[in-house]
């Protein structure tokens, strides 16, 4: 396989940019994802990839809930606010507008759009990012707006 022709297949594969609230016991905390979907109308659920060598899914183990924030086009200097690497302590949620949904996670009120998740699944045997199902509990939308993609960004995250 030539991985140059790889790499610009799989960066070819349309992403949205969102912003994923997590929380445990004691820490919130906030990071940009790109890798989600939606794999099951009944119950509504969505998956999301976090790295595994990051502060943020061991809160998502632990705390078994997620915030997805919905960025509107012209919100990339938003998601690249949080794609800074955390560590506990950090409190990267400073400064900006938001409030606890349902679950404790937070929901960003600047962003399109948010929905609220209790974990359902992890799986992590496999490459370098879990995949994280988790069940829509809760829903809202701030502005019916387009989303910021990845393309919009002119970064690459892929291949």
């Amino acid at each position: 396989m030539n991985p140059e022709i790889r790499r610009t297949v799989l960066r070819k594969i349309v992403h949205g940019v969102y912003v994923a609230g997590v929380k445990d016991d004691q820490h919130l905390n906030a990071l940009t994802v790109t890798w989600i979907c939606q794999v099951s109308f009944q119950p509504p659920l969505v998956m999301v990839a976090i790295r595994k060598d990051g502060v943020s899914y061991g809160m998502i183990r632990a705390g078994r809930v997620f915030t997805l924030n919905l960025l509107s086009s012209g919100q990339k200097e938003l998601a690249q606010h949080f794609l800074k690497p955390a560590h506990l302590g950090a409190d990267k949620l400073a400064g900006m507008k938001y409030r606890l949904g349902r679950t404790g996670a937070p929901i960003l009120e600047e962003t399109a759009a948010y929905v609220e998740c209790e974990v359902r699944k992890i799986y992590d045997d496999a490459g370098d990012h879990a995949l994280v199902v988790g069940e829509v509990i809760e829903a809202g939308l701030h502005r019916d707006v387009e989303p910021l993609t990845l393309k919009e960004t002119g970064w690459h995250y892929g291949g």
